[in-house]
């Protein structure tokens, strides 16, 4: 799998997770599946909502974000292809509770965001069997082709 994403969405998700620090970020990935490439072109930012205390290395999306993600996602024609979220000092690879509340067929964009800036993004879907995650490949573009 490829996930593309226009340099523009890729800068607002690292202002994203700049601003929560030093607690995690998170939203939806809007865009379209075509296969093996994932096509982001849209994001809907969201709020933690985990409890306060567990928000520097934990993320909650409420039912109602991800039905607002997915009413969003309708109006525009697109489809919710994942989330992404922040890592605050701490590498952008999947921990054991992102693999316990994952869900097949994702995209999760995980943004390390070290003493307040964002420096790299990665991306991973969790396999079939919710063993694991695979790392799936990230382009950077500057628009998305229709």
């Amino acid at each position: 799998m490829i996930l593309f994403i226009p340099l523009e969405i890729l800068t607002r998700i690292h202002q994203h997770g700049e601003q929560a620090y030093p607690e995690e970020g998170a939203g939806l990935l809007l865009g379209e599946n075509k296969g093996n490439e994932q096509q982001v072109s849209e994001i809907l930012s969201l709020t933690n909502e985990r409890e306060e205390n567990a928000r520097h290395n934990r993320y909650q999306l409420s039912p109602q974000d991800y039905l607002r993600g997915e009413e969003l996602a309708d109006r525009m024609g697109l489809d919710v292809l994942g989330v992404y979220h922040s890592h605050p000092d701490h590498p952008n690879q999947p921990s054991e509770f992102d693999r316990q509340w994952a869900w097949p067929n994702f995209s999760y964009l995980i943004t390390s965001v070290v003493q307040g800036l964002a420096v790299e993004s990665r991306s991973w879907r969790l396999n079939e069997d919710r063993a694991n995650f695979s790392e799936e490949e990230v382009e950077v573009v500057d628009q998305i082709n229709t």
